[in-house]
């Protein structure tokens, strides 16, 4: 009986709650026009399209949690995005709408900020209606790092909050759609098998054995379960209340998670007999086209792919030039590579942790005394640090296989979850020592956590410039060159911690030669891992892990270095035009308080810096 009241209400609140934030948005935009006699301003106009954005994603809801509590309004917490034919199609007219509607916009009435809104929101809806149309199923859905699979058990155990009773139910609500959730990826797995799209071979073994783990997953095995039940248990609740909740998530398992996992099992396996031969994008329809299209979305740069692979090589020679001279100061033997004196060091007990029961929390402790020292000492570099939080964790067990070597969640805005570096620590040759301080400075501070929270607590943000548009040129950018800056200022005076970040900028210009071999010059998964293992020594764990992401993912490796590589041409152009009027502090605030910018606005930015500064 409580079950049905609760969906009861929850329903009617979220049809209630649509109604009146669209008669609210028309509103003001109709009061705009008639009584301030004049268009609906840009800012106003991106801020109306991500709002409508959000009320149909109640997971972004929930991420952003700004909203939770107004959720008996919104509903939020109680849905799940399902995915409905025509949902392609809808959004195709509604991309085309909005950019005819921002080239209405004049620059003549903008302000400069209103400017690189417009440039920002044009180069976003352009290629992403590119996308929708010429190629709506080259991603994989069902993919071993990423696949709506995995999304779906860790947005559960991570994001959704359990706070209170109304937010208990809420779980086993969205619980109870996850099935419906699945029903609909596999009608748009259907169509992708139908245009003859499918994944390689290895992305089948993955995929299936992960799903295999979930379907015959005990109770107490089950990552839903076990999170929902700690945080239920921690509410206090009388013992009828908590019966309720734990008979409720069984049934939610039983009833909704497992047929559907099931279901995308038996998806899987009945076209692994179609799955691709080759690995490279440019395998499927029209990929060498498509491949193009995610250079320019990942890195907002017109780089070709010969180009950007050239200029791999270019700073794979420059690093390892480097690296060569530390390993020769050390003492290792001159006549090996570098690759080869790298993979010593990570083979070594030297640099690695005991694998005793205990390991993982004694590792989580010392990346949470280094991030804590980062923050200490980034004061001296930054006008503003981060108010929210940074705390380390384990990458979850079910995923710990499959999952990269770090990564990072960012925080809530009201302050209800702080931001989150993830450790994958499943190998211990994962681990050395020695590449600690950079993954920590990558993942948390001055990287990562410093940029997104910045910008999230960044008040003078429009919303779209704070939540309407992210890319990893900039963000994966920013982490790189904060590797980069940690070595600077002095948290990494050991040679070999400085290794270990020439190691991590490496791996990086590696993989701007990896995913251009595979997707471009079609090279295969095994010919990418071994030039990988050869120029960075790498363990055969992590290079697996890494050149398999890259299979999935086209283009967003590149994001990284590319980042890097303009932010650093930025602060040299300031330091050689400003002289001693150079501050880095002015620097990192032009490069960081625009929000998650294209690097043609960040150059802008800075240029914007100098000119001020001269004058």
């Amino acid at each position: 009986m409580i079950k049905k009241i609760l969906k009861s209400v929850s329903k009617l609140l979220y049809v209630t709650s649509r109604l009146l934030l669209i008669v609210l948005g028309i509103a003001s935009l109709y009061l705009a026009n008639l009584f301030l006699m004049k268009p609906v301003s840009i800012d106003h106009f991106l801020g109306k399209e991500l709002a409508l954005g959000l009320i149909d994603s109640p997971e972004a809801l929930t991420y952003i949690g700004l909203f939770d509590s107004f959720d008996w309004i919104t509903g939020h917490n109680s849905r799940l995005s399902i995915p409905k034919e025509g949902d392609n199609e809808k959004s195709v007219k509604e991309l085309e709408k909005s950019i005819k509607t921002l080239y209405k916009y004049k620059d003549s009435r903008l302000s400069d900020i209103q400017k690189s809104t417009k440039k920002i929101a044009i180069f976003d809806f352009e290629n992403n209606l590119r996308q929708l149309k010429e190629f709506p199923h080259h991603d994989y859905p069902l993919n071993q790092i990423g696949g709506i699979h995995l999304n779906t058990i860790e947005f559960m155990s991570d994001m959704h909050p359990v706070r209170n009773v109304p937010e208990a139910q809420g779980f086993i609500d969205r619980v109870n759609l996850i099935k419906e959730v699945y029903l609909g990826t596999l009608f748009e797995l259907e169509k992708q098998a139908n245009a003859g799209i499918f994944p390689p071979e290895f992305v089948y073994g993955h995929v299936i054995g992960q799903l295999d783990k979930f379907i015959n997953y005990s109770y107490e095995e089950h990552p839903l379960f076990t999170q929902f039940m700690k945080k239920v248990r921690d509410l206090n609740l009388d013992s009828e209340q908590e019966d309720y909740f734990e008979e409720a998530i069984k049934r939610g398992i039983d009833e909704s998670v497992t047929p559907g996992f099931i279901l995308l099992k038996e998806f899987m396996v009945k076209t692994q007999i179609n799955a691709n031969k080759n690995h490279g994008i440019w395998s499927q329809p029209n990929g060498d086209e498509y491949y193009k299209l995610r250079i320019r979305s990942y890195t907002t740069t017109n780089y070709s792919p010969q180009e950007i692979h050239q200029m791999g090589l270019d700073e794979v020679e420059r690093i390892s030039t480097r690296m060569k001279e530390i390993l020769t100061m050390l003492g290792y033997d001159k006549d090996k590579s570098v690759g080869e004196l790298m993979n010593q060091l990570n083979e070594s007990s030297e640099f690695l942790y005991a694998d005793t029961p205990d390991r993982k929390d004694i590792i989580v402790n010392d990346y949470t005394e280094m991030v804590e020292e980062a923050i200490d000492v980034m004061t001296d570099y930054f006008h503003t640090m981060p108010k929210a939080d940074v705390i380390v964790k384990a990458v979850p067990e079910y995923s710990e296989q499959t999952a990269a070597g770090g990564y990072y969640q960012a925080p809530a805005l009201d302050g209800s979850r702080p931001g989150v570096f993830y450790a994958n620590l499943y190998d211990i040759k994962q681990t050395p020592t020695y590449s600690m301080r950079t993954l920590a400075y990558h993942e948390a501070t001055p990287g990562h956590h410093h940029q997104i929270a910045h910008s999230l607590e960044n008040k003078d943000l429009t919303m779209y410039r704070r939540f309407g548009y992210r890319t990893s040129a900039f963000s994966e950018g920013w982490a790189l060159y904060a590797e980069r800056l940690a070595l600077e200022v002095g948290l990494a005076e050991n040679p070999y911690d400085e290794l270990g970040i020439l190691q991590s900028e490496i791996f990086r210009a590696v993989r701007l030669v990896v995913d251009t071999g595979m997707h471009y010059k079609r090279w295969t998964r095994e010919e990418a891992m071994e030039y990988m293992k050869s120029m960075t020594g790498m363990s055969d764990t992590e290079v697996k892990v890494e050149i398999e992401r890259y299979i999935v993912w086209p283009g967003q490796a590149l994001s990284y270095k590319v980042g890097m590589i303009k932010i650093l041409e930025l602060r040299e152009k300031a330091m050689e035009e400003l002289g001693d009027k150079f501050n880095i502090k002015d620097f990192h605030s032009a490069v960081l308080d625009h929000g998650n910018p294209p690097l043609f606005i960040v150059e802008e930015m800075v240029e914007n810096m100098i000119d001020v500064a001269l004058n």
